[in-house]
């Protein structure tokens, strides 16, 4: 009689876990994304370039009207030439601001419009990581070409005014300040645009929500009647960065209650603090 001996079984063999994706190996993904959309980069390098242009065109039509005479009119001060309203205009400082806008709010938008975001967060469950680093990604690209824009336009229009002996250097009361917001003002938008995309969804619908935060709203807020209201004001990103921008050797003025520069500073940051964090959390809790 012979008797069978049972091997005991061998536990089944676990897949080895693949190992959690690094930040770079994220800012690398979102790059590749990014950088397939053409439209994306391509519509921020032409703001880039008109923006310059127009500060720079600015300046150089003034070129004529400064060699003429100008006498000094009754009640009103000398007439004195501010190179750095004109060399930082602030209708090439509101198309950056719309454009870098626009550029944050498809980077989200457009993943949930053609479902790509599903794909994503099946490949990275770690949904703060993708938003963290599309947020780094966004605010770099676009700080590069704020900087662009206002070290250019600075630059480029003092040489023009040098010939005329009005120009500024960046070493003068003012000039480094006004650069330095004109720059960071580009990513605070692209952030905002970023929290707008992510909570609408939708691409008329954060394009036109952006334009009524930037450009409506402050109309709501001015005149120096009422306090409260020009305090709101001072508060919006826009504002912020022109009272930065103010050259204190000239007599441009912000009118009552103009808040200080620490204000200004603070306002910038605290709008891209609070636009990052709604961007991650309805992000996160959100469904997609």
């Amino acid at each position: 009689m012979t008797t069978t001996t049972l091997s005991p079984a061998r536990p089944a063999t676990r897949p080895a876990a693949e190992p959690a994706p690094r930040f770079t190996d994220l800012l690398a993904a979102e790059w590749i994304k990014l950088r397939s959309l053409r439209s994306t980069y391509l519509v921020l390098a032409l703001a880039v370039l008109a923006a310059i242009a127009i500060n720079l065109n600015a300046v150089h039509t003034d070129l004529t009207y400064i060699d003429q005479p100008h006498p000094q009119l009754p009640g009103f001060p000398p007439y004195k030439y501010d190179p750095l309203y004109h060399g930082l205009n602030s209708i090439s400082g509101a198309l950056m601001a719309l454009a870098a806008g626009s550029f944050g709010a498809i980077t989200v938008f457009g993943e949930y419009t053609t479902g790509m975001i599903r794909t994503t967060f099946a490949a990275v469950p770690d949904r703060r990581g993708v938003i963290v680093a599309k947020v780094t990604l966004v605010t770099g690209i676009t700080l590069a070409a704020g900087t662009i824009v206002s070290v250019t336009s600075f630059f480029g229009s003092n040489a023009m005014l040098a010939s005329r002996h009005v120009g500024l250097s960046i070493t003068d009361d003012g000039c480094l300040r006004a650069v330095v917001a004109y720059a960071v003002l580009v990513p605070v938008c692209a952030l905002i645009g970023m929290a707008l995309g992510a909570l609408v969804r939708h691409a008329t619908a954060s394009i036109v929500s952006l334009v009524m935060l930037l450009f409506i709203v402050p109309m709501l807020f001015g005149g120096d009647r009422y306090r409260w209201l020009k305090e709101i004001g001072n508060h919006l990103p826009l504002a912020a960065e022109g009272r930065l921008a103010v050259n204190p050797n000239s007599y441009t003025t912000m009118g009552k209650y103009a808040p200080t520069l620490l204000d200004c500073w603070i306002t910038l940051g605290v709008w891209a603090v609070v636009a990052t964090v709604a961007a991650v959390v309805v992000v996160r809790r959100r469904d997609v």
